[in-house]
């Protein structure tokens, strides 16, 4: 369906439900000249974004602009998936938390119970630590050799990390953001689910929340409903560069979802029709602090700056960001399939508008 018909569908069946289904920020209808001048880079025949902005669990902007494949001039529409790239790492977190609840697990276990193959460096380190950044575990970016090109996967990193006997500071008494963690913890779901982590999202997350189209996307193993391509602006002109040797890496980036089953997520992360309230606490509380700009303090997969939740996810190809302000219960995400720019700050602008009628 169309992204403004069915907008406009929304907005009616509200209307008729009665005067509890109102909606206290203001609806804008695409096209709307604020946003849509905020987002001009992306419109026409060039890589685009997708825009949705939530207001106490409803849209009130939704719009895809630009182009998910160049090469047949396939549409953005609330229903493109795009790889979310650092994004993911909620997913991660939030499955790390279900498991916790089960009994599978504590988060102070240390991560060599369930990867004793590590070195005796990493024995200090914990699953708490990996959740927030604060375990020291080299980047294993940076150990892979200068020309690889064949794709790591989350077992790749660990057999890494297994020939380095040494962190960048002992466990826990620092913070340096780490996708080797979070790939970590992506084999650590596997080993305490008894499945792998592509399918204990799907099982767990995914299809209970509705997110049928939403995937840890392995090569050959799954299909990407709706997929947008990666490209950058090289010389003038867009290349396709969806994929590096690292984009098969799952725990810090491999997610692909939409707009309209991020609307799901953000709907769970309000009640515990997912988590339970002490999980959802603990993935929002502040963990460590940063020196980042706009991360004073950093959850279990989630940048926390004062009121606002977020993560943003760069990956060759995506630029991508989910901003949250819970007590407003407002929600803006961008999804982007180019290389630039990143998409944070517009995300930010956009809230405003919303941000000064309800504060």
């Amino acid at each position: 369906m169309h992204i403004v018909r069915h907008l406009r569908v929304w907005i009616s069946a509200m209307c008729i439900a009665g005067s509890g289904a109102v909606v206290a920020a203001p609806v804008l209808t695409p096209p709307d000249p604020g946003i849509d001048a905020l987002m001009q880079r992306y419109d026409g025949q060039v890589p685009g974004a997708a825009v949705l902005v939530l207001h106490d669990g409803r849209p009130v902007f939704r719009r895809g602009y630009g182009l998910a494949v160049l090469e047949d001039g396939t549409a953005v529409t609330a229903q493109t998936s795009f790889r979310l790239a650092s994004v993911s790492k909620q997913f991660a977190a939030a499955a790390i938390l279900l498991l916790a609840e089960d009994g599978a697990l504590t988060l102070d276990d240390p991560v060599k119970r369930w990867l004793p193959s590590l070195p005796a460096a990493a024995d200090a380190i914990t699953l708490r630590q990996l959740l927030s950044h604060t375990g020291g575990l080299l980047d294993y970016e940076d150990l892979m050799a200068a020309d690889a090109t064949a794709q790591v996967h989350d077992q790749d990193v660990l057999h890494l990390l297994e020939g380095q006997d040494r962190t960048y500071f002992a466990p826990g008494t620092a913070y340096r953001y780490s996708n080797s963690g979070y790939a970590l913890l992506a084999l650590v779901v596997g080993k305490a689910s008894g499945t792998d982590f592509a399918r204990f999202l799907r099982q767990r997350i995914f299809l209970p929340l509705g997110m049928r189209d939403s995937v840890a996307h392995q090569d050959g193993v799954d299909d990407i409903a709706r997929r947008a391509y990666g490209y950058t602006e090289r010389d003038g002109r867009w290349q396709r560069t969806d994929q590096s040797p690292t984009s098969a890496v799952l725990g810090d980036g491999g997610v692909y979802s939409s707009l309209d089953d991020l609307a799901r997520w953000d709907a769970a992360l309000y009640d515990q029709r997912l988590l339970k309230a002490t999980s959802l606490k603990q993935m929002f509380s502040p963990a460590t602090r940063t020196a980042e700009p706009d991360v004073p303090f950093y959850g279990f997969g989630w940048r926390l700056n004062g009121g606002a939740q977020w993560h943003s996810g760069e990956s060759i190809g995506f630029r991508n960001v989910i901003l949250r302000y819970p007590a407003q219960r407002l929600t803006v995400i961008v999804l982007s399939n180019r290389n630039a720019p990143e998409p944070y700050p517009l995300a930010l602008q956009i809230a405003r508008r919303w941000l000064d009628t309800l504060q």
